[in-house]
């Protein structure tokens, strides 16, 4: 069953980190769709809890030089 959730970003500027954030995100197991959007700055994915964790979205997020607000 695929779980969906929201992620809070800060540090997106502009359509370029968005595209990065939404690369990255899609290269990660387990995504079934990724919606970035820079006004809220968030992410909304929908994944497979049993391929990737949030906590590893979250920190894919962090690795392509973003922060995540919890």
């Amino acid at each position: 069953m695929t779980q969906r959730s929201v992620i809070n970003i800060k540090g997106m500027t502009c359509m370029g980190c968005v595209n990065s954030v939404k690369n990255v995100l899609k290269n990660q197991p387990g995504i079934m769709a990724v919606d970035v959007t820079l006004e809220p700055a968030q992410a909304t994915v929908q994944y497979e809890p049993g391929m990737v964790s949030l906590d590893r979205l979250k920190e894919a997020i962090l690795d392509a030089g973003f922060e995540v607000i919890d």
